[in-house]
């Protein structure tokens, strides 16, 4: 579970967001690291059953993106993230392809899976797969168990017309048109600080799991 100490420690960061603060809060930050990396652990041991791609041997640490902002691009030059990130695949968080993430956020949490704005190659495999196997694609995402869960797909950066080699009247141009695959879900606070937290969050990962299958096929 995440301790409210947790999010405690991000809430200090987000109202205090400069090195001298965080330098004087150091040991709030390691507690709070040491505590996302045991839910990591669990989250993966649990994941790995679900999803044999995920090996149980997975570390965590190599899945807890850094709370360390790249300012060298941004105008917003506030040097942490508030935020905790989990990205699970067969390479931790370094991957190119379909994966799972929860985002550990003080009223902000959730959780989601698929691809995320895939390569060029990938997304016109992706794209290729739902018109040939367009029934597996809506098994999937037809499913009453996934529609509650995550409800539609999320449609950021969607084409506002269809893409080359599809015409306007295909039966599934509005996901043709999509150039990020991904569901999310919704958590509470309570839901990552309850004794139920890697429960609750595995099984929303085996109701994202044949929709992951379903992209990573596409890709292979």
């Amino acid at each position: 579970m995440i301790l409210p100490s947790t999010f405690d420690f991000l809430k200090g960061v987000a109202e205090n967001n400069d090195r001298d603060w965080f330098k004087l809060h150091k040991k709030e930050y390691e507690d709070s690291l040491k505590n996302i990396l045991e839910f990591t652990s669990e989250i993966i041991k649990s994941l790995s059953k679900i999803d044999p791609v995920i090996p149980d041997t997975l570390e965590a640490k190599n899945c807890v993106m850094r709370i360390y902002r790249d300012v060298r691009f941004s105008k917003n030059k506030a040097p942490y993230k508030t935020n905790f990130g989990i990205a699970i695949s067969a390479n931790g968080k370094n991957f190119n392809g379909p994966g799972y993430y929860v985002h550990v956020q003080p009223s902000t949490c959730f959780i989601a899976g698929g691809s995320w704005f895939p390569e060029a190659e990938q997304l016109k495999a992706i794209r290729q797969e739902i018109d040939y196997n367009s029934s597996d694609w809506h098994e999937i995402i037809d499913n009453k168990d996934f529609k509650s869960a995550f409800g539609d797909l999320e449609t950021e950066g969607k084409l506002q017309t269809s893409p080359k080699g599809y015409a306007p009247t295909h039966p599934d141009i509005e996901y043709l048109k999509l150039k990020s695959f991904t569901a999310v879900a919704k958590l509470s606070d309570g839901d990552l600080s309850s004794a139920e937290s890697v429960k609750i969050v595995s099984g929303l990962f085996e109701k994202l799991y044949p929709f992951n299958v379903f992209l990573r096929n596409a890709i292979s």
